[in-house]
């Protein structure tokens, strides 16, 4: 890819969920671009495979075991940040799970916890604690939601998730208007159908017979007649938007599905 700038170049920025999907197109992308990346992450053997990809310590990126959804794990996060810089000037707030898609009545209140613990409760956490770092500089702040519960309404069964990522919206465009007098900007990237490995670990249960009777034309993605989109389809969007090209953009949403939500909302 060729950049349009050089405005990455020793940039420093977090990537939640960086051991894979589009959290590891991102580092590879921003890495690219000159940027320095903490990679945080659950899984120490797909972080450390990304970490050596994108340069490892010689390109001066920073290798985080943690989970977004706990506290504690979180701040201890950001203090090791501490140690290595005096600033960030990027979030990409990244991490998220399918968790359980089935009714109502087969969805239980741990289950629902669950999803909303590391997808919205995950996200204030990234970002609030991100804070301290960010105003030292100003920055950017990049939510990864969907098109689900924001302009998607017809996969049955997955309530939990369409409510957390709808959040994620609102908690963006709040956050941009509070955040933008420390010059950080917050936006919400929305993914349709992108080839990752999401889709192995989601719980599907008891949801046959719930979908409405739809018939798509052949191919529910129209842009690309059914192809789902790539991980690095979404990290282009990731480094224009951590990039000084997009230095008046703040409290959008950006649909990055093929027309995919348009068909099927």
């Amino acid at each position: 890819m060729q950049f349009i700038d050089n405005t990455l170049v020793g940039k420093r920025i977090l990537v939640t969920g960086a051991g894979s999907g589009i959290g590891k197109a991102s580092v590879l992308l921003l890495a690219k671009a000159g940027a320095k990346l903490a990679l945080v992450g659950r899984t120490a053997d797909e972080l450390m495979e990304v970490f050596e990809q994108a340069g490892g310590v010689l390109a001066g990126h920073l290798i985080i075991e943690a989970d977004v959804a706990n506290e504690a794990e979180m701040l201890a996060c950001y203090e090791n940040i501490s140690k290595h810089w005096d600033g960030l000037e990027g979030v990409v707030a990244n991490a998220g799970v399918n968790g359980v898609w089935a009714s109502l009545e087969n969805l239980s209140v741990h289950e629902w916890d669950q999803t909303l613990a590391i997808n919205l409760r995950g996200t204030f956490i990234t970002v609030k604690y991100a804070l301290p770092y960010l105003k030292k500089h100003g920055g950017s702040v990049i939510i990864i939601s969907s098109v689900n519960g924001s302009r998607m309404f017809s996969n049955s069964g997955a309530t939990a998730y369409a409510c957390s990522k709808a959040a994620q919206v609102a908690f963006a465009k709040m956050t941009a208007l509070e955040l933008a007098r420390d010059r950080i900007r917050v936006n919400v990237l929305c993914p349709g159908a992108i080839q990752t490995q999401i889709n192995d670990s989601t719980e599907r249960r008891k949801i046959d017979g719930l979908h409405l009777p739809v018939k798509f034309p052949a191919g529910d993605v129209p842009l690309t007649q059914g192809k789902p989109g790539s991980p690095e389809d979404v990290a282009r969007l990731v480094w224009f938007l951590s990039s000084d090209a997009s230095s008046h953009i703040s409290g959008t949403e950006i649909y990055i599905d093929g027309a995919q939500s348009l068909l099927q909302g």
